[in-house]
């Protein structure tokens, strides 16, 4: 899979239902969302997707859906009230507005309505402050590997290069690289 990232920064205010902390009050973040999308093959150009049409697809649902707007989980006891006061500038959401599940709805759910099939969003990486961030990850079989080849295991690299290859070594070294 070959990727591509933009990002877009966005004003948006939420409340977290249930915080056990100061995110239980009504308040707001300077978002920057980064959208990584994937595909399997290039376009005839040779891009994922050309980023103009990831500012189109992905940014500009962003602008219109979100920015300068409230976010609050439908099931929120708030949720009447500020419809009430300001109908517009509510976004009702079928989820507790946390990054992490801004995230993961950004990816499931937006993403697949709103970009051509040939690409697909793999993450979306929120900063919700300069010091915080969430990321959602699609969660890709083993098996898609470069090209469509499989990920060899420790012990195939082991049995094809022999005495070659020091095994303690090798697996510290694919221990290190895996984080």
């Amino acid at each position: 899979m070959i990727t591509a990232t933009r990002y877009h920064d966005i004003s948006t205010g939420h409340r977290v239902f249930g915080h056990e902390s100061k995110c239980k009050h009504l308040h707001g973040h300077n978002y920057r969302v980064h959208f990584t999308i994937g595909c399997d093959e290039l376009d005839s150009v040779g891009r994922v997707l050309d980023f103009g049409a990831i500012k189109e697809h992905l940014c500009m649902w962003l602008e219109n859906e979100w920015d300068h707007k409230f976010l609050l989980w439908e099931e929120d006891p708030l949720v009447n009230v500020l419809r009430a006061n300001d109908p517009d500038g509510l976004v009702s959401v079928p989820f507790n507005p946390t990054a992490e599940n801004m995230a993961q709805y950004l990816v499931e759910v937006i993403g697949p309505k709103v970009l051509p099939d040939h690409v697909m969003l793999v993450e979306c990486l929120i900063e919700e402050t300069r010091k915080c961030s969430v990321a959602f990850k699609l969660e890709l079989p083993r098996s898609a590997a470069p090209f469509g080849l499989p990920i060899p295991s420790l012990e195939d690299l082991t049995q094809v290069a022999g005495p070659i290859l020091n095994p303690v070594k090798l697996k510290r070294m694919s221990t290190a690289a895996l984080g």
